[in-house]
């Protein structure tokens, strides 16, 4: 078979699973038994460890007032509720600071909704007015939360309306509408509505597949994608073609008898409120950090428009010269701009080298396609990902 033709199988398997990849979901369980299956083909030794992660359900919403229905969704891991009361609406967090807003329904919009907040336990990243937009909440008590949302592709994809909440650790019931409708809402503040909405969390387990080969080396090279999905999405570019890249550079590396160990890490928890994965990850072998000698991680390959961007973080001359004399032989791959969001920060934060690939395209992918049903497959130049692998088995070669 082709390696092509591979890719497009693998990526096929990833993105065809039900109901998507979300962490802890069925469809997220069965991709990973799909890699690990695959990759233990090649005499790698695999880890698929499980970690304890939330799953949620969540079915019909409504709210209504003086029978006036509006449109509205329900924010991933909310509660659901059945609440009638008051409307209060604020729109900056000062307003929210002087509001009264116990056991009534909170309308968020304009400023404080301009971006979503980072879950209130999430470690990477985590600004300080965001902890105190959730303090303010849990403080204020409302019994009900609806969050109107601009369009932020830069932020959060090209989802419109996004949820502002999305946070299994924050326990009152939330929705979000568009801001357009948020308008509409706000004339009617002050006023009785009935909010209603069912949804549910479970307590699942998920893994990620980490296969090693050369183990016992004294440096190790990590190369890595996040296997999970945005739960409204197949994920075909975030982060299926990354995952295809790393089965197909695994099997051109079954024989491999360099110096360095060689870690393939599919994560599960990138696209996921609490980073379950990643999280995992550091506290099994976050003491193990200081042999890698760098770090590869891959998110948004293959992009049928533009090429293949690399970038490089705390890299030493060798290894920046080893990388821009590898990929530079590969027509579709060029030096792109640093961006911070992806799982190479991990590494970057404990100090380690890394290289992230991604597409030079991310800015028009972002704004038409992540986190949407839009990201398929046929998005995807499975020659493309072929390339990125043979250009990852050049550099470990030489490394």
């Amino acid at each position: 078979m082709q390696e092509s033709e591979k890719a497009k199988e693998y990526l096929d398997a990833l993105c065809g699973v039900k109901p998507n990849r979300r962490t802890g979901s069925p469809g997220n369980r069965e991709a990973t038994d799909f890699f690990s299956a695959t990759v233990n083909k090649w005499s790698y030794e695999v880890d698929t460890t499980p970690f304890p992660c939330l799953d949620y359900e969540s079915g019909k919403a409504s709210l209504i007032c003086q029978d006036q229905t509006y449109e509205i969704n329900v924010s991933p891991f909310s509660l659901e509720c059945d609440v009638t009361s008051k409307l209060v609406t604020v729109k900056t967090v000062a307003d929210l600071e002087s509001c009264q807003c116990a056991n009534k329904i909170l309308l968020m919009r304009g400023e404080i909704c301009t971006e979503q907040l980072m879950p209130k336990n999430f470690v990477f990243y985590n600004p300080d007015h965001h902890k105190r937009i959730y303090a303010l909440l849990e403080e204020k008590q409302p019994a009900a939360i609806v969050a109107a949302t601009e369009k932020k592709p830069e932020l959060v994809g090209a989802l419109y309306p996004f949820p502002l909440i999305e946070d299994g650790d924050f326990n009152i019931p939330s929705v979000y509408c568009t801001d357009v409708v948020g308008k509409e809402i706000a004339v009617n503040t002050g006023k009785v509505f009935r909010l209603a909405t069912e949804a549910r969390r479970m307590p699942s387990i998920a893994c990620n597949v980490i296969a090693r080969k050369n183990h016992e080396a004294p440096r190790k090279i990590v190369i890595s994608a996040h296997i999970d999905a945005y739960w409204s999405t197949p994920g075909a570019l975030d982060d299926a073609s990354g995952c295809v890249v790393l089965l197909l550079l695994a099997e051109m590396l079954e024989d491999y008898d360099g110096n360095s160990a060689i870690e393939i890490v599919a994560f599960n928890g990138e696209d996921y409120y609490s980073a379950g994965g990643q999280m995992d990850y550091l506290s099994r072998y976050g003491d193990d950090l200081d042999r890698i000698a760098v770090a590869i991680n891959l998110d948004d390959l293959g992009y049928k428009h533009g090429k293949t961007a690399y970038s490089l973080y705390e890299c030493p001359n060798e290894i920046e010269q080893k990388a821009h004399n590898i990929f530079s032989r590969y027509p579709s791959m060029v030096t792109g701009e640093p961006w911070y969001q992806g799982d190479h920060m991990i590494f970057v934060q404990k100090g380690n080298p890394a290289i992230a690939m991604t597409s030079e395209k991310i800015p028009e992918l972002m704004a038409s396609r992540t986190h949407t049903p839009k990201d398929t497959p046929d998005m995807v130049d499975c020659e493309k990902l072929v390339e990125v692998a043979n250009a990852l088995r050049d550099f470990i070669q030489v490394f």
